[in-house]
């Protein structure tokens, strides 16, 4: 499959995804949304959220953002599907006088995780928690499907783009990155 192609089908899966999970939570299935939470079990709607990956060496990715979907949805009512890269939800952690840049731990959260080679998922998950802790909306879970599958590729740029996006400037903030723009 040619990369736009690839790209497509990813962006298409991360939707389907996001429909899922989004619908667990709509659907009050919080037995299913509770196995998903669990980091050890192994369990059926784990499995069912790798079933969304275009193929089968995604399939981690799928079902982490899906326990991360599901600690972030703890007791929730209704769905958040949040907005924009992780680095511009990570802009909402903090206190109310002090987020993103401003918050010290914000700022070493993001620092820790922009500089991992692999996939900081214990860093994404404590992300996470403190945006649900903040009452702040969480990324895009499309998004964040779609970044981590490039991760590891350089000319994605993910990590660099996730830094960029946390200490933008308020007066610089665009309401969303498009893919693909040459912003960064």
């Amino acid at each position: 499959m040619n990369s736009a192609g690839e790209q497509e089908s990813v962006e298409a899966s991360a939707a389907r995804l996001t429909a899922w999970l989004t619908g667990l939570v709509h659907n009050r299935q919080y037995g299913d949304l509770a196995q998903l939470r669990r980091v050890t079990a192994a369990s059926a709607p784990r499995y069912q959220a790798g079933w969304f990956a275009p193929e089968r060496d995604k399939r981690e990715t799928y079902e982490q953002v899906a326990f991360l979907f599901a600690v972030y949805h703890r007791g929730m009512g209704q769905p958040v599907q949040g907005h924009g890269s992780f680095g511009a939800a990570a802009r909402r952690i903090g206190h109310p006088n002090s987020r993103g840049p401003e918050d010290p731990g914000a700022t070493r959260l993001i620092d820790r995780i922009v500089s991992s080679r692999r996939i900081p998922w214990r860093h994404l998950q404590h992300g996470i928690t403190r945006l649900r802790t903040c009452e702040r909306h969480p990324p895009s879970w499309a998004e964040l499907v779609v970044d981590l599958d490039h991760w590891n590729d350089r000319k994605a740029r993910v990590a660099y783009n996730w830094a960029v996006d946390f200490h933008e400037p308020q007066s610089l903030s665009r309401p969303h990155r498009q893919k693909g723009s040459s912003n960064a």
